[in-house]
Order: C-alpha cells, then structure tokens, then sequence
C-alpha cells in the first residue's frame, strides 16, 4: 500500500487524474459536537443572542464544502452539484451530516469532512460564550459511491 499523494521519489504531488473518467460521486460524513445540557435547551427554544447557530452552521458547513481546494493543499478544485449539511439535537449532543455530491474525475470526500468540521467549528463559535465544555470529534466518512454520470 502507498500514499496516493507521495511520488516514486518519496516527494509530495498532486495526483493526476487526467486520464480518469467523470462520473458521478457522493460522499457523506458526520461528526458531532458535546455540549452541556443547558446550551441544547437555548439552542432547541432558539434562545442564542447571536442568531440561529444551526442555521449559521449550515451555511458555513456549505461554503466550507465549496472552499475545500483553497483549504487542503492537495485537493483538486472540484464543481459541486450539490452539498446538504444536516443536525440532530441529542440531549447533549448535536451530530452533524454532511453530503456532497459532484460529477468529476475525483472523490468528494474530503469536502464532505470539511463540511462536518466547519459546520462544528461555527457551532462552537456561536455557543463559546455561554459553554466553555463543548467537544468536537467522532467526525468520519461514511461513505462514498461513484456511478456513471448521466
């Protein structure tokens, strides 16, 4: 097994995918945020000062998916057809879905995690000031799909 980013002299490279076909990819990821119980509750009677940190979180996830080339070095822009960024509220947790799809040459994974991670990373912003305990982690691919495209 080799890193698909590591050329045959051991030097960082962008992969070549110039000869691959476009079909159509998916991918999805989620993750989750901690929070203490008495920020869930602010959060499910829409009681945050700064606005609706869901709502916030959405969009960021979505323009995070959208930046993704100018964030990881290696990654290849990509269009994007579609990015949905989805939250359940637990008790004292928020999980976070992502799915992105693209028709191109290259998976779309990592803008999926991206997606996850900035929608976290808003959530956390927005809430800081009155929850200094939230946890983010758990985030994961969980899957991704390539078919002919249309």
């Amino acid at each position: 097994m080799s890193f698909s980013h590591i050329d045959k002299s051991g030097q960082v490279t962008m992969v070549d995918v110039s000869a691959k076909p476009v079909v159509k990819r998916t991918a999805t990821a989620t993750g989750n945020i901690h929070c203490a119980a008495q920020t869930i509750d602010m959060l499910k009677k829409g009681l945050h000062k700064k606005g609706d940190p869901l709502a916030t979180a959405r969009i960021a996830g979505i323009m995070g998916a959208k930046k993704t080339g100018e964030l990881i070095p290696l990654c290849h822009p990509l269009p994007i057809d579609q990015v949905t960024v989805d939250f359940t509220i637990k008790d004292e947790q928020i999980d976070i879905e992502s799915k992105v799809i693209t028709t191109a040459k290259t998976g779309i994974e990592m803008e999926a995690l991206t997606a996850v991670s900035i929608a976290a990373l808003t959530i956390y912003d927005m809430c800081k000031a009155v929850d200094k305990s939230m946890v983010i982690g758990g985030i994961t691919l969980k899957s991704k799909t390539k078919e002919p495209a249309a």
